[in-house]
């Protein structure tokens, strides 16, 4: 759908340079004289250029290694940096300094205005490459040439003059930020030495696995010492049990049995006792022996007391007072005080484990904020030390490059003195034929605004926006002859019908009545009304050769002129017009009298006298009788009235009869009559049938392959008058 209108377009466009090639073909040869013949009269202008390369980075900031950033092209918006150095080369204070060194002066003699010098000079950056052509036009070529050299070695010396300027503004900055930063470093420093003295850290991350081993050893030593511990306590439950007595107790009485002196004592205790049993058989409690064995017994119980105190260090006896213990017994004794003895070193062992773990896991716990803590100063150590070693590095770059004496740009062609000038004689021709045809262009755009008039097919189908019935190409002219010192129009060869019946404007009026024929095929056309927009149209030719056209389908055809203020059919039909419609109407004559015929089945009613009063004529019942009557008579009734925008007698007979075709004439009428016309016709109700376009032009046309023009052989007539082949002149 694009690509069709995009053809529509273009093809319009063409239309329009064929209808006014003329006067645009005038233009572009007037333009064109005038351009060649002036640039003939200027003095030759001659172009000198020179090219200036430019290095992103450098060269010798590139082989040092050092000053990089000083003279390095990267700009700050997202276009390419050389454009920069083409408006520092535009600079005023560039173009002054060349002003001053050359001593420009302008025509009158004063020196040259920056401004004026800028207007001749061109920069402009090769494409794919960092390089500047610069080029200045002279009449003089080696005054063209000295600027443009001068120009590229002022502009070298300012990018050298630059790039050591800010070298040596970047080192007096540089000197004064470099103490602080020193400063930053040595208290960055003492801030991590700080912290490792306080929290006593050599490697956080050494010391955190080794903790981890550390406290699983520990978790493996304590779980030992309290199975240890719980084996040892169990063994000594299962002693007590035997012994009946508690640790103290065995101990106590382990050191009885062991002590010599107590169980001598005991010994002879027992033998007083079993005396003193002895006798008590024989003896009664009182008898002296009984009573010195008794105090013997009591002497030994003391001094045994005695005895087991000293050993025991208590004064509790041992509750047991079996203090003959045997060998097992001893034995028992001896491992129930090695299982105590071993329980308190164990959970002594036990304790002092558990406190050297809770000392690890804190430390270990610990270990995450000492490592924050110790990155982040050793963080603000790195960045001090990166900030002091930069400016070091960059303090010793400036001054390297305060003392180059290469920017990065670098002169790859001079100036050479042109030996031509720059307007060779084809570029001046295609200049002036560019301008020309510009101008041309111009005066068809202005010439075709002008022209309000309908000039195609589709202009009038657009705009009118009725059925189109048929389309009457143009044929050529001939002479026209002064009469009465007034041009008159010549109908020789309108009836094209009849003259030349096999011509493609025949088949056009044959192919108009096929379409009329069939357009209504409930009801029949008999009665039409054929009117115009604008005189000059060529409705009464239409009408004329539509009545032909029917009537050779042997059709009763009656054509009737009612165009009752400039009549023409009987020119057309070379009839007298004494007689007529007019009459008719006021019952002067009979229709039989005024009723001519021309041909076969085809008559012709000729308007008659002119009335003072047309409309009154045509809008009466005698009218419409009359049409009735001929409707009864004829089998086709063709009805030629005025244009609309003379009268509105179109509307009147339109309103008698079954419709009313419209004729255009491209050329002739324009869209603001074709308008008023369409809107009278819609808005006096009338049936409009469709329209004809008349004189088509061929080369104006889309479709021009069948309206091509024909020209006929001249009709020979008899008389003083000649008749012309524009078809409709009316």
């Amino acid at each position: 759908m694009e690509l069709q209108e995009s053809y529509i377009s273009l093809d319009k466009y063409g239309q329009i340079i064929k209808r006014r090639w003329l006067p645009a073909v005038g233009v572009f040869c007037s333009v064109f004289v005038i351009v060649q013949f002036t640039i003939s009269l200027k003095k030759p202008i001659y172009v000198a250029e020179g090219k200036l390369r430019f290095q992103r980075i450098n060269t010798t900031s590139s082989l040092t290694g050092v000053g990089i950033e000083l003279g390095k092209l990267e700009p700050l918006a997202q276009n390419n940096p050389v454009n920069t150095e083409a408006e520092v080369i535009q600079s005023i204070p560039v173009l002054q300094k060349v002003i001053d060194k050359l001593e420009l002066k302008n025509k009158k003699g004063a020196p040259l205005k920056p401004k004026s010098l800028l207007d001749k000079i061109k920069v402009k950056d090769v494409k794919q490459a960092d390089v500047l052509e610069i080029s200045y036009q002279n009449t003089n070529p080696e005054l063209a040439t000295k600027v443009v050299n001068t120009l590229m070695q002022v502009y070298l010396d300012k990018n050298v003059s630059s790039l050591r300027t800010e070298a040596a503004a970047a080192r007096k900055f540089i000197e004064k930020q470099l103490p602080n930063a020193e400063l930053v470093v040595q208290k960055a420093e003492a801030e991590l030495a700080d912290f490792k003295e306080k929290y006593k850290v050599v490697s956080l991350q050494e010391e955190a696995t080794e903790a981890v081993k550390v406290i699983t050893e520990l978790e493996r030593q304590i779980s030992d010492v309290k199975s240890r511990l719980a084996d040892a306590e169990s063994q000594s439950q299962g002693i007590r049990k035997q012994l009946e007595m508690n640790t103290q107790q065995a101990v106590m009485t382990t050191a009885i049995s062991q002590t010599a002196g107590v169980q001598e004592i005991l010994r002879e205790i027992q033998q007083l006792e079993s005396q003193l049993a002895a006798r008590r058989t024989v003896l009664q409690d009182d008898h002296p022996q009984i009573i010195d064995l008794k105090d013997k017994l009591s002497s030994l119980n003391d001094l045994m007391q005695k005895r087991i105190q000293q050993v025991t260090d208590t004064n509790q006896p041992p509750l047991n007072k079996n203090l003959q213990l045997g060998q097992l017994q001893q034995q028992l004794s001896a491992r129930l005080v090695e299982l105590e003895t071993n329980s308190l070193g164990l959970g002594s062992q036990a304790t002092t484990l558990l406190k050297l773990q809770a000392a690890y896991k804190e430390r270990l716990n610990n270990l995450p904020r000492l490592e924050q803590q110790q990155r982040q100063l050793e963080r603000k150590v790195q960045a001090a030390q990166s900030t002091y070693s930069l400016l070091l590095q960059k303090l010793q770059e400036s001054r390297i490059a305060e003392n180059q004496n290469v920017g990065n740009a670098s002169i790859i062609s001079e100036a050479e003195v042109p030996e031509e000038p720059v307007f060779s004689p084809i570029i001046s021709y295609l200049s002036a034929g560019l301008l020309a045809s510009l101008l041309a262009l111009a005066v068809v755009f202005v010439l075709e605004s002008s022209d309000r008039s309908i000039k195609t097919v589709d202009e009038a189908k657009e705009l009118l926006q009725f059925t189109l019935l048929g389309i009457i190409p143009n044929f050529k002219k001939s002479r026209k002859l002064p009469v009465n010192n007034e041009e008159i129009d010549l109908y020789s060869r309108t009836l094209v019908v009849r003259d030349t019946p096999r011509s493609l404007i025949s088949e056009a009026y044959r192919m108009l009545r096929a379409n009329l024929r069939f357009m209504n095929a409930d009801k029949e056309l008999k009665v039409i009304v054929v009117t115009s927009s604008v005189p000059q149209e060529g409705k009464s030719t239409v009408a004329a050769n539509l009545a032909i056209a029917i009537a050779q389908m042997e059709t009763k055809v009656l054509l009737i002129d009612a165009d009752l203020h400039r009549p023409v059919q009987h020119k057309i039909w070379e009839l007298n017009n004494i007689q007529g419609l007019s009459n008719l109407i006021v019952d002067q004559v009979e229709t039989n009298t005024t009723i001519n015929q021309v041909m076969d089945n085809v008559d012709v009613l000729t308007s008659g006298v002119v009335p003072p009063s047309p409309a009154s004529l045509l809008d009466s019942k005698r009218m419409a009788t009359l049409i009735d009557t001929f409707a009864a008579s004829y089998n086709f009734v063709i009805i030629d009235s005025p244009s609309l925008n003379v009268a509105a007698d179109a509307a009147t007979l339109g309103q008698m009869a079954d419709g009313v075709l419209l004729v255009v004439r491209p050329g002739i009428v324009d869209f603001g009559s074709a308008t008023f016309a369409k809107e009278f016709l819609e808005k006096s109700g009338q049936n409009v049938l469709g329209q004809v376009v008349n004189g088509v032009i061929a080369h104006n046309e889309r479709y021009s392959y069948y309206l091509a023009e024909e020209d006929y052989p001249p009709k020979k007539i008899t008389g003083e008058r000649f008749f012309s082949g524009e078809m409709g002149k009316n």
